[in-house]
C-alpha cells in the first residue's frame, strides 16, 4: 500500500472529523477538529475502522477520577494506515498497516524484555488522558480548545496520533476489520487463555460473562484443547451463540435455584473447573468464580475492571487450606508486539475465529448507534467504518 501522507498534510496539522465527548453520558457529536503532526517517537494514523470497547462505555460514563477528562474523544480498538511518522521512528512507515493498542509495550526495558507478564516500564509517570511522553494533547477543536486523549489511542477520529510504543505493524493482506478486534477485547482473552491460565488439554473452564472478551477466552480455551468450558451469563441465548466459540455447557444464575452457580459449577466439573476467568468486572462474580474453581490446583483470573471500588474478600484460611489461586490481569498478560502478530497468524492459518465476534456494522456519522447496541447487550462488536 502506498504512502498516505501529501506534501499539503505532512508535518503539518490535518484538520478532519472526529466524533467527541463533551459530557459525561451525553451522544458523542461529529465535529471537526485538528490533529498536530506526530512529534518525535510518534506516530499518526489514518483510521480506518474502528470498534466499540465496554470499557469505552465505562469511560464515557465516567464523571469524575484521574481517568476521567472532558471534552474528549474515546475509541482504543481501531485499525489504520500510517500517515507520517515522528522523528526516531524507525519501526513503522507511511503506508504501512498497523493498529494501536492501550498497553505500551517498548520492548526494551527489563518488564518488557521478562518473559512473564506484559508490564512496561519505559516511562515513569502515567499520563491517562494525553500523549503518555508529557501528557499533551494533539487535538484541538475548531475553537482552539484541547481535546483530551483516552487511553494512549483515541480512535474516534479520521486521524489520530500514537507513540511508537503503541504501535503494533499488521501484514498487508490482513483484513482491516479483523484487524481492529485484536487491539484490545480479542486479545485480551485470548492472552488470559494461552498465556495467563497457560489451560492444558482435555481441562475444564468456567467463565462468567460472555462478552466479546469471555468469548475470547472461550475461544482461546477450545484452541488450548479444553475438553468442557462452561459459560456463565444471564441471558440464554449466549449458549447457542457460543458454541462457535468452543462453548459445550451453560449456567444461567437464574434458574440455579436455591443452589449457588459455583455448586452447579462443581457439579458439572466433578469437584470445581480448573480455570474460572471473570471477565464482568463485578465483586460478586470474582468471589463465585473463585467458589467454583478446583481445590489444589484451580485458578482463577480476574479480566474485569471493577471501577467502583468494592473490594474483593477472601479468606486467607481458605487459600492455604485449598491451594487454590486468584490472579488479576490486564489485556490478557499480552505483549502487544510480540503476541498479537501470533493471534494473526492463526487466523489467516484458519485455526482463530475472529468473523464470529463481528456482529454489526455503522458508519461514522453513526456512532452512537454503537453505543446504544452494546448498552442494550444487543451486539458484541460493532465495527465503525470511518469512510465506506
Amino acid at each position: 500500500m502506498g504512502s498516505n501522507s501529501t506534501p499539503q498534510t505532512a508535518a503539518k496539522p490535518i484538520r478532519c472529523k472526529a466524533a467527541v465527548c463533551r459530557k459525561a453520558g451525553e451522544p458523542l457529536i461529529i465535529e471537526e477538529i485538528e490533529v498536530a503532526p506526530p512529534s518525535s517517537w510518534e506516530v499518526r494514523i489514518k483510521i480506518i475502522c474502528t470498534s466499540l470497547c465496554q470499557s469505552d462505555i465505562s469511560l464515557w460514563k465516567l464523571s469524575a477520577g484521574p481517568l476521567s477528562a472532558f471534552p474528549r474523544i474515546l475509541g482504543h480498538e481501531a485499525a489504520g494506515v500510517v500517515e507520517s511518522v515522528g522523528e526516531n521512528v524507525e519501526e513503522v512507515k507511511e503506508g504501512d498497516i498497523v493498529i494501536p493498542v492501550f498497553k505500551r509495550n517498548c520492548g526494551e526495558c527489563k518488564d518488557c524484555k521478562y518473559q512473564k507478564g506484559n508490564a512496561c516500564s519505559k516511562f515513569s509517570v502515567e499520563y491517562p488522558c494525553g500523549m503518555p511522553r508529557d501528557g499533551s494533547s494533539r487535538f484541538k477543536d475548531k475553537n482552539g480548545e484541547t481535546l483530551h486523549h483516552t487511553l494512549r489511542v483515541s480512535s474516534f477520529s479520521e486521524y489520530t496520533v500514537v507513540d511508537v510504543t503503541h504501535i503494533v505493524k499488521m501484514s498487508p493482506n490482513f483484513p482491516i476489520d479483523k484487524a481492529s478486534l485484536l487491539s484490545c477485547g480479542v486479545s485480551t482473552g485470548l492472552g488470559a487463555a494461552w498465556k495467563v491460565a497457560e489451560i492444558e488439554g482435555g481441562s475444564t473452564v468456567a467463565i462468567f460473562g460472555l462478552g466479546a472478551v469471555g468469548l475470547a477466552v472461550a475461544e482461546g480455551a477450545r484452541l488450548r484443547g479444553a475438553s468442557k468450558i462452561i459459560g456463565v451469563d444471564l441471558n440464554p441465548q449466549k449458549f447457542e451463540f457460543g458454541k462457535k466459540f468452543g462453548l459445550t455447557d451453560f449456567v444461567d444464575p437464574t434458574t440455579c435455584g436455591e443452589k449457588s452457580t459455583s455448586q452447579v459449577i462443581k457439579e458439572m466439573s466433578d469437584g470445581g473447573a480448573d480455570y474460572c476467568f471473570e471477565c464482568i468486572g463485578l465483586t460478586s462474580l470474582m468471589q463465585e468464580a473463585f467458589a467454583s474453581s478446583r481445590k489444589e490446583t484451580g485458578k482463577t483470573i480476574i479480566l474485569g475492571v471493577e471501577m467502583h471500588g468494592t473490594p474483593l474478600s477472601i479468606n486467607p484460611l481458605e487459600l492455604v487450606m485449598t491451594g487454590k489461586t486468584i490472579i488479576g490481569s490486564m489485556f490478557g498478560g499480552v505483549k502487544a508486539k510480540v503476541d498479537i502478530p501470533i493471534f494473526a497468524t492463526k487466523y489467516l492459518n484458519n485455526e482463530l475465529n475472529l468473523e464470529g465476534f463481528i456482529t454489526h456494522e455503522v458508519n461514522f456519522e453513526d456512532i452512537n448507534k454503537a453505543f446504544v447496541l452494546l448498552q442494550a447487550r444487543k451486539s458484541l462488536r460493532c465495527i465503525i467504518w470511518m469512510d465506506k
